[in-house]
């Protein structure tokens, strides 16, 4: 309901026809409790809700993933609460748990659920009457002479008021319910939203770990093939000071050397380019990060089997699924706001005030009222009564309103679908990514160990002088190439697990029982402003709390 108690205004009445006005205010007074009771009865027998119930869009779910039969995919309920733990890695826990605690992105998006619950309050408010106002006023006139009628008027006066307006619009058509659901319904959205940051948030921060020790990995490699080809330099130089070779050997070998020397500060600056990311995540300074790391280490090993449950468990887990959906029900909720308006609004109004004026002629009537006159009986005013509003010639412009809110609601729909379509082809890659990478891996690893025969055996023929030194530099070359390629590819079965997690929506879930917003930014924003209760305890939680 909503009641406009509007500010009441009138011409300076004399006090003997205040007098009189008084008593035909009280017998109003009387009538408006008779419109308040006739209002009431309507709003209570009458009142609807209009526009659609929202119902959760129907969307094509398969029953198992195309990769279910494999024997390292196992069918039962992935536990996805920290599911980074299943690399056994304790510097990776503690890089997640630290960015949870200190990412500056997702306590952007805690403060947003705190903005959203505050416009639900504003929209829960609008259920009481929408203005509850009191005023004051003192007003001094001095009048033209010279205007129309102004001979027998008093030009110079002084009047005082003090009065309570209020107003209330009744929720007839379910104005400020439907408005109350979309409010809720962004609410439970920013909670989604924080979700899936914090979704986001854990395996970015595993991703670049893992990037982190691969990089690591690769120098490491490359410095080892460094100094292979360091020692066939030196055979190649004293094969040519004994006269057996030509200085052809000596520079083709000094090549290969410098151009895998070459590869190092390439991988130094990639490496210190993904720390320094890191440490963004964490939310500290790039300097901070060593002591955290460690020093260099292994590239995080994968479990032989994975639980990846069914695609259906993706629509209660992922939090861009309900968020998506909720966006939708908050979008239903405003074609029935928007339907509101083609119908006529009631609203129930009345100010209850008292009033004096000071003015010459009832002075000089003998029956005067003064300004200290302002609390007495007399003063008493009082306005009060239903109205009607209704925009009854709109050209269209209400209709089409309707119709962009429907319009943009089916847009929601169609988004809802097609996320929970992606979410499912995202499964669907990091699955045949994490499976075919290890297969790949294999089959790299067995190449490394050949490789690495060649060149024990290409060096012994050349000292031997059974293969000229091309032989030596094709076999060190590939292994160098072979070697970065397979511990790339481990980096990419570990890239491949994450992947798959995030897809399946883990991480979030660490967040249960706990504060949406870190204490210490609570403590700043209640020393600037009275947040009342929205600072203590907790927030609603999400609805797919597992």
């Amino acid at each position: 309901m909503h009641m406009i108690l509007g500010k009441s205004c009138g011409q300076v009445l004399s006090a003997q026809a205040s007098r009189k006005k008084n008593a035909a205010l009280i017998c109003k007074t009387v009538n408006l409790g008779r419109w308040v009771y006739l209002l009431a009865l309507v709003t209570i027998t009458g009142c609807t809700t209009l526009g659609p119930d929202y119902q959760q869009p129907q969307v094509s779910v398969t029953e198992n993933w195309l990769e279910s039969e494999h024997a390292k995919i196992s069918p039962e309920q992935v536990v996805l609460k920290e599911w980074w733990k299943v690399f056994n890695d304790p510097v990776l826990n503690t890089l997640i748990d630290k960015a949870y605690k200190q990412n500056l992105t997702l306590q952007i998006a805690g403060l947003r659920i705190l903005e959203a619950r505050a416009q639900l309050g504003i929209a829960s408010g609008n259920r009481y009457p929408q203005l509850q106002q009191l005023s004051a006023q003192y007003t001094n006139v001095s009048a033209s002479r010279n205007s129309a009628n102004s001979a027998a008027a008093d030009l110079n006066y002084h009047e005082a008021e003090l009065g309570f307006d209020a107003a209330w619009e009744l929720d007839i058509w379910g104005r400020f319910r439907r408005g109350m659901e979309a409010a809720d319904a962004e609410l439970m959205a920013s909670i989604a939203d924080y979700d899936d940051v914090l979704v986001s948030l854990t395996a970015e921060v595993a991703r670049t770990y893992i990037l982190i020790r691969t990089f690591e990995e690769r120098l490491r490699l490359t410095r080892e093939n460094v100094a292979i080809q360091e020692r066939s330099l030196e055979i190649s130089e004293a094969q040519f000071e004994g006269g057996l070779v030509t200085e052809l050997d000596v520079q083709q070998a000094k090549s290969l050397m410098l151009s895998t020397q070459a590869e190092i500060p390439l991988l130094e600056s990639q490496l210190r380019q993904v720390q320094n990311g890191l440490s963004i995540l964490l939310g500290i300074p790039p300097q901070d990060l060593h002591g955290l790391l460690g020093g260099p280490g292994n590239i995080p090993a994968v479990p032989p089997n994975v639980a990846v449950g069914i695609p259906a468990d993706l629509l209660r887990r992922r939090p861009d699924i309900r968020r998506a959906e909720l966006l939708a029900a908050a979008q239903s909720a405003r074609i029935g706001l928007a339907k509101t308006d083609l119908y006529p609004h009631f609203t129930l109004f009345g100010t209850i005030g008292l009033r004096t004026t000071e003015n010459s002629i009832t002075k000089a009537g003998g029956d005067s009222s003064d300004l200290g006159d302002l609390f007495s009986s007399d003063s008493v005013e009082v306005f009060g009564g239903p109205s009607l509003t209704w925009d009854i010639f709109n050209y269209g412009r209400l209709k089409n309103r309707v119709r962009v809110q429907d319009a943009r609601f089916q847009e929601l729909v169609v988004n809802y679908q097609e996320t929970v379509l992606r979410s499912a082809q995202e499964v669907e890659d990091g699955l045949v990514t994490f499976l075919r990478n290890q297969v790949r891996k294999k089959y790299l690893g067995e190449g490394v160990k050949a490789s690495k025969r060649s060149v024990d055996l290409s060096l012994i023929q050349y000292r031997e002088g059974l293969v000229d030194y091309q032989r030596v530099l094709d076999t060190q070359r590939a292994l160098f190439r072979d070697q970065d390629v397979f511990t790339a590819t481990s980096g990419d079965v570990a890239l491949g697990l994450v992947s798959l997690y995030k897809a399946m929506g883990g991480g979030w879930q660490i967040r249960q029982g706990k504060d949406f917003i870190p204490e210490n930014t609570k403590k700043v924003m209640a020393e600037r402003t009275n947040w009342g209760k929205y600072l203590e305890g907790r927030f609603p939680e999400s609805s797919s709390e597992e």
